[in-house]
């Protein structure tokens, strides 16, 4: 009998490591593909799309702290894991990619992996650059190149156990990412399967509108069906066809409006998304920004972005907090939101319908009226009116009984706010 226990308790341990091993072994081993480069009969036209490439990838959002230096690295990344500081893009031979060449860079878009073969932490976002060609790999490259190179040594991530451990993400990688490619839908138009491309891709949009699991996996079932930023405590809204809390009902020029200016008859950008905004999508071609927007417009409802039941007080205390929140308003907003939310485009965004402030999620509409806030500075929009913090003035009550008469009045059914969501989120910084 002991023996017979002893051989199970062996085959157990045994199994304990020859399968991670195994997954180790699949992971490091597996052939790769290598892409095929195009000759490049036009340098200069290369880099210039390489440009044009990174800015729609928004690279040196993440590749470049405040004050420093363009695309140098170092910006944190706070996650719950841990944080991930960005590296360094330049062309700087000891800190940077200047070692690299063009199969290097394809091998971390592609696949993941440095070149050295490490893997890479998915903050870098390549469960959606695997989708990006390799002749757009190959121009982001020729570009990176161009830069002027900085010394920056690349920091260390500062990320709890066990997740520093690298070889780990072999196990990440088995269960949540498979290189791909963008295939076109051949049932769609060319623009639609441009704004597709540049969606899935280097865009980069699930990122943040698509809700993670507890590994930090994009849920591929909610693909752009919205989620919480973690850490940054912001909320990003559906971006598929979903009525309520979607992009059902809006206009696709309105939605287009909103990705190159950062405003819209329907609402405008505030938080992550205004720097994306900022320093990305105001920068790409309107024919790009109109087929984002039909792509995105095209996308069906889907059962993640429905709305939970909102939860109500009993009938006297939400009364009570709408009476109030109506006072508020009528003192503070009404100025520039009109009586019936409906606002003054394009300065004065609408509330009445605005998915900052019917999301399931209050975050957003907490935080803007505690911190205010303005939309990016763009060239369809140089001088962004801003909304005033009204933290300093009002009480964590106060902000609560206004965030949720503007949620519950004029065509708005969202839940209500208590002043404990409040002031979780008043001492948070807007960005």
């Amino acid at each position: 009998m002991k023996k017979a226990l002893g051989a199970i308790i062996a085959a157990v341990i045994a199994a304990a490591i020859a399968v991670p091993a195994a997954v180790v072994a699949w992971q490091s081993l597996r052939s790769e593909d290598p892409g095929i480069a195009t000759p490049v009969a036009d340098r200069a036209q290369q880099i210039k799309r390489g440009e044009y490439l990174a800015r729609a990838g928004n690279c040196i959002g993440c590749h470049t702290p405040r004050g420093g230096d363009a695309y140098a690295g170092g910006r944190a990344i706070v996650t719950k894991f841990g944080t991930l500081y960005s590296s360094n893009i330049t062309p700087d031979k000891k800190t940077g990619i200047g070692s690299w060449n063009a199969d290097d860079f394809w091998r971390a878009l592609h696949h993941g992996r440095a070149k050295d073969g490490s893997f890479l932490y998915p903050a870098f976002p390549f469960p959606s650059y695997t989708k990006v060609s390799r002749d757009d790999s190959d121009a982001l490259f020729a570009f990176l190149q161009t830069i002027p190179a900085t010394d920056r040594p690349n920091q260390e991530h500062a990320l709890r156990f066990p997740y520093n451990q690298r070889i780990l993400l072999a196990g990440w990688r088995a269960l949540y990412f498979e290189p791909g490619e963008y295939r076109a839908d051949t049932r769609q138009s060319v623009q639609w399967n441009r704004g597709a491309y540049l969606v899935q891709g280097l865009g980069h949009c699930s990122a943040c509108h698509t809700a993670r699991n507890t590994f930090g996996a994009t849920a591929s079932q909610a693909e752009l069906a919205g989620g919480m930023i973690a850490i940054l405590d912001w909320y990003a809204p559906p971006l598929n066809g979903d009525q309520e809390n979607g992009l059902g009902n809006w206009e696709t020029a309105h939605l287009a409006a909103l990705l190159k200016t950062g405003i819209s008859p329907r609402g405008a950008a505030f938080g992550p998304m205004a720097e994306v905004v900022g320093r990305s999508l105001q920068y790409l071609d309107d024919t790009d920004i109109e087929a984002m927007a039909i792509y995105l417009k095209s996308l069906p409802p889907d059962a993640a972005s429905a709305r939970p039941p909102a939860q109500q007080p009993e009938p006297a205390e939400a009364a009570r907090i709408m009476k109030l929140g109506k006072q508020l308003y009528g003192d503070l907003c009404i100025d520039c939101h009109s009586d019936k939310g409906q606002g003054a485009s394009p300065n004065y965004p609408p509330l009445n319908g605005n998915q900052a402030v019917t999301a399931s999620s209050p975050v957003n509409a907490i935080r803007i009226v505690l911190n205010g806030g303005y939309p990016p500075s763009t060239t369809g929009n140089p001088y962004p009116f801003g909304m005033p913090p009204f933290g300093p003035r009002l009480s964590d009550q106060e902000v609560a009984a206004v965030v949720s008469y503007i949620r519950n009045d004029w065509g708005n059914r969202a839940g209500f706010v208590s002043p404990s969501e409040v002031n979780r989120y008043r001492s948070v910084p807007l960005d």
